[in-house]
């Protein structure tokens, strides 16, 4: 069989030309579609990736605040628990105080309106038992008690004191009047003349001496001049047990 040449040569070009054809216009796009797909996918690949990092980059850093925050929030927490309990027992602490101070007080009230009852009951009844005694001290009273009363009062001046008796003798020896006694009875002769005596013994000096009678003296006598006055009474020695009686209270 013989061989055509020129269809030969021919089918080679032809195949040349074919292959060129392919791949100028069917291979070359093809690999540039290709190409350009894997670049696409790879930037879609590189985009994804960065995307996932980024993402996973805001869950860290989302996770990292959120626990900062459940930290904080818990600090927070357990600072206005502490603040609160702290709160509570400084307030307690003042309801206490307050409550002590006030019971405190209410009892310190409730002992002073005790006291002052009992105060006001005492001294009631130590004036009643004084006033008592003086109507019955003067109910009783006559001229012999008088009497007697003289003989008292002459012993309470010669009792007195250095600067009392010194005051008692000069107010005698520098009067110029009368001295005057008072009483509730009319003294005797005898009682008279032993209170003179006894005033002139302890005053050396001679004076006269009106009577009169006061009715408002509880069983006692009462020496009167211009500028002195001395007396000794029932009534004056209540008065005295009285006062006695108030400053022991006190103290």
């Amino acid at each position: 069989m013989e061989i055509n040449w020129f269809t030969v040569i021919a089918q080679i070009v032809n195949f040349l030309i074919l292959v060129w054809l392919l791949k100028r216009f069917l291979y070359k796009p093809v690999l540039d579609a290709i190409d350009a797909r894997e670049k696409k996918i790879a930037s879609q690949l590189e985009d994804a990736a960065t995307k996932k990092a980024e993402a996973k980059r805001d869950k860290d850093l989302f996770r990292q605040k959120n626990e900062t925050f459940d930290k904080e929030r818990a600090e927070k927490m357990n600072e206005v628990h502490e603040q609160i309990d702290s709160e509570k027992q400084r307030l307690f602490e003042e309801v206490r105080k307050e409550s002590t101070v006030l019971r405190s007080k209410f009892e310190e009230s409730l002992k002073q309106q005790e006291q002052e009852i009992t105060d006001r009951l005492k001294r009631k009844t130590k004036d009643a038992v004084f006033e008592i005694a003086k109507k019955t001290l003067s109910d009783l009273a006559d001229v012999n008690l008088e009497q007697h009363v003289v003989t008292v009062f002459i012993e309470k001046i010669r009792s007195l004191d250095g600067a009392a008796k010194t005051k008692f003798i000069d107010a005698l020896k520098n009067n110029e009047g009368s001295v005057t006694v008072k009483s509730v009875f009319e003294l005797s002769m005898g009682s008279k003349q032993e209170l003179e005596k006894a005033m002139e013994k302890i005053t050396e000096k001679q004076n006269d001496f009106q009577y009169q009678l006061e009715p408002e003296l509880v069983s006692g006598i009462k020496i009167e001049t211009a500028s002195y006055q001395l007396s000794w009474t029932i009534d004056s020695y209540l008065d005295a047990l009285k006062k006695e009686s108030i400053i022991s209270k006190d103290k």
